[in-house]
């Protein structure tokens, strides 16, 4: 096996022939390919027996050539340390290299060049590429579900002034800085979500009332489960605490919330709080969908983000309590100031992980009635003027799904790195 194969291992010594001959051997290999696919030239078309698997022998040949231990070129010994250290490594990161460069011509062929883009009907994609018109003209439902286009401009400053809202902590001095956690946490939230619902809705100030079930798309999506993030934190937080109390009806009724939340499929809890739950209502008297909507989810989401703080408590160790305790600390006080900071800090990529995979569970709302982007995405395909372009419209809201979820994890890389106390 080619893990086993065993050559003469180069070394420091013949580092000035072996580490530009296998450079050369694997530029030539990874050129060879690269020609191959997108020109349809071989360059080792002399040897037609082996012509095929050349590259691949000598890329491997390469890698194994400038394999050398501690060399003390930075990006070498980087290289060796993560890709080459091994002969199966280098041989699969050279079968990866070459599958991507066998792939990358068509898609880009469909992707880009071949692609369609002008026009406003679906008789403009006529080529063999994608049809991103399809996306052109589906954008603004893509992004406002089936709201209105004269009153879209209320969602726009809706959301502008949550972003505004959610900026005022920039500009805080010294003396409103220990303020700053309780407006994030309780003032907040319940302000941008009166105002985002107030005006996307209406009803009041002149606004035309507009039914929920109109709102939909992209902006349907942030507000579900940016609203479901922010009220499920707190509660999970206070049942982490609660499942680890000394009182035994507070542990519990924490338990018995958590298991019981997390021993149900949440498109089952969409249901209940859809279907079942307005039965159990007084005459005359109803919640909106969307308010259930987000309840249910962020109600559904507080289990498992109590377990994740959870962890992050028993981590600590008893030292930790007993040194805050020796200090006259309160309860409330000492998981203020000594536990939960250090307990948050040590599960962020665990919060990060659940907070993603809430996102992913928007698409979930369509039990209640509301169509997110991925619900959008679903009525577009089946348009009778449009069949037959459903790729495209997967491919673009994997690609936004894809941009929140990787801003929102090298966000939480960010605040590790912040708040590392490592040194």
């Amino acid at each position: 096996m080619i893990k086993n194969l065993r050559l003469p291992k180069p070394s420091k010594n013949n580092l000035k022939v072996c580490l530009p001959f296998g450079f050369i051997l694997i530029a030539f290999s990874i050129l060879d390919v690269f020609i191959n696919s997108f020109f349809e030239i071989n360059l080792t078309s002399a040897f037609a027996p082996i012509s095929t698997i050349l590259p691949l022998f000598l890329g491997f040949f390469g890698f194994y050539l400038i394999r050398i231990e501690y060399a003390g070129i930075k990006h070498l010994d980087l290289l060796n340390k993560n890709i080459n250290t091994n002969n199966f490594n280098a041989f699969l990161t050279l079968i990866i290299i070459f599958t991507i460069l066998k792939v990358l011509p068509e898609f880009l062929s469909w992707f880009i060049f071949d692609a369609n883009i002008s026009g406003n009907s679906s008789d403009a994609c006529t080529g063999s590429g994608a049809c991103w018109t399809y996306i052109k003209v589906w954008l603004r439902r893509f992004i406002y579900g089936m709201y209105p286009n004269a009153e879209q401009w209320r969602i726009n400053i809706a959301f502008i002034s949550f972003l505004l809202l959610g900026l005022l902590g920039i500009f805080s001095n010294e003396k409103t800085k220990k303020f700053l956690i309780l407006y994030y946490s309780l003032v907040y939230p319940i302000l941008a979500f009166l105002i985002i619902y107030f005006l996307i809705s209406g009803g009041v100030f002149g606004l035309e009332w507009i039914q929920t079930n109109s709102w939909g798309g992209l902006s349907l999506t942030f507000i579900v489960s940016f609203f479901s993030l922010i009220f499920c934190f707190p509660l999970g937080m206070l049942l982490a605490l609660g499942r680890r109390s000394n009182l035994p009806a507070v542990r519990y009724v924490s338990i018995g919330f958590i298991e019981f939340w997390r021993g149900v499929p949440l498109i089952t809890v969409l249901f209940m709080a859809s279907v079942i739950f307005p039965m159990f209502l007084p005459s005359g008297v109803s919640i909106d969908t969307l308010v259930r909507a987000i309840v249910a989810i962020a109600l559904f989401e507080a289990a498992y983000v109590a377990e994740v703080i959870r962890g992050g408590l028993q981590a600590l160790s008893r030292g930790q309590y007993d040194a805050a305790k020796s200090l006259g600390m309160s309860y409330w006080k000492l998981h203020y100031l000594v536990i939960l900071p250090q307990a948050l800090k040590i599960v962020i990529p665990g919060i990060a992980n659940t907070f993603l995979a809430l996102v992913k569970d928007t698409p979930l709302i369509f039990v209640v009635g509301l169509l997110e982007l991925i619900g959008m995405t679903n009525m577009a395909k089946t348009n009778p003027k449009w069949l037959g372009f459903a790729m495209e419209s997967y491919i673009f809201a994997g690609l936004v799904f894809f941009i929140i979820c990787y801003g929102m994890s090298k966000y939480s890389q960010y605040l590790e790195r912040k708040i590392s106390t490592e040194r």
